[in-house]
């Protein structure tokens, strides 16, 4: 089967995604796109020159017009977070490129699904719809996926159980305000705190619950400690990211903690943030809204507010 995926952004994520959309065959042509011709061309060379040793795949660089045909194109294109700066410190910057991008890219590639990658992922998967004039379900953004992954290894290793045993979400914004659903979280289908006073293994009959205060502030910080420690994340997100894609191309659709249009879910609206949405290689199917606790959807609430009161202040 042939599958096309366009990356705008050569930098370090969107080559890196490049790259491991490569390693594991996900793809049959990769096109990467950056307004540094030269910098596209290099990692497309780099990349290209490793595939004898991979699954068949096409890498090259390219313009907006060699995206005609893609079935997915990723958006990783903005200025990266700096030490000690927010997501939503870069959100008018970025927003600016993705007014220059947007209806560009949708001239060449209508029909293909948009993965939203830079931050502030939120506002910027809320820009790209404004300015894309693309149906709201043909885009979405990475959202909370990566915090999900940072959660599901944390217990995992706690836990001391295969991640595939795990069975937790980060909902709300990809940032501060993200929260961690605990009436949803499993251990092997079971809820924490059952599985904690029910585990017999390694001598013990029970295990104590992890503090999920500092779960969540794990989860939250794990990006900007990364930043301190060098200067960049870019590994995990390119596999969350080519996992999505992954999963797109299986012909099945799955469920993932993905950014997108909310409209009324939880009682949020006009607000992209990211909760349990059906996705498949033709975009948004539906979304999944289990029953949270009134907590939980006080702080979805937060979440919500915190994003629309950052758009409110941009210029759109």
């Amino acid at each position: 089967m042939s599958n096309k995926v366009t990356i705008i952004g050569a930098g370090s994520v969107g080559s890196t995604i490049a790259y491991t959309m490569t390693v594991k065959g996900i793809a049959s042509e990769i096109v990467l796109i950056d307004i540094n011709e030269e910098k596209a061309l290099g990692e497309a060379m780099d990349i290209k020159q490793g595939t004898p040793f991979c699954c068949p795949v096409t890498v090259n660089s390219g313009t907006y017009e060699d995206a005609k045909g893609s079935d997915v194109v990723i958006i990783s294109s903005g200025l990266p977070r700096k030490p000690g700066q927010s997501r939503l410190d870069l959100a008018q910057t970025n927003v600016n490129i993705i007014k220059e991008i947007a209806p560009e890219i949708a001239k060449y590639a209508p029909d293909a699904l948009y993965i939203l990658v830079s931050n502030p992922v939120d506002i910027l998967t809320y820009a790209f719809m404004k300015y894309s004039g693309l149906p709201q379900n043909k885009i979405v953004g990475s959202g909370t996926i990566l915090d999900t992954a940072r959660l599901r290894s944390y217990l995992s290793d706690y836990f001391g159980v295969s991640q595939r045993n795990i069975h937790a979400y980060v909902m709300g914004e990809h940032g501060d305000s993200s929260f961690i659903p605990w009436s949803l979280a499993k251990v092997a289908a079971i809820g924490i705190e059952d599985y904690c006073r029910g585990v017999k293994y390694s001598g013990k009959n029970t295990i104590e619950p992890p503090n999920y205060n500092e779960v969540m502030d794990y989860v939250r910080t794990s990006g900007g400690k990364i930043i301190k420690y060098k200067q960049a994340t870019y590994y995990a997100v390119s596999v969350s990211v080519s996992s999505i894609c992954e999963s797109l191309f299986s012909g099945k659709d799955y469920i993932m903690t993905l950014s997108s249009m909310m409209h009324g879910e939880y009682g949020l609206s006009d607000v992209c943030l990211s909760h349990l949405f059906m996705v498949g290689i033709d975009g948004v199917k539906g979304c999944v809204t289990p029953t949270l606790t009134d907590e939980e959807v006080a702080l979805m609430h937060k979440s919500g507010n915190i994003l629309k009161e950052m758009i409110a202040g941009l210029k759109f």
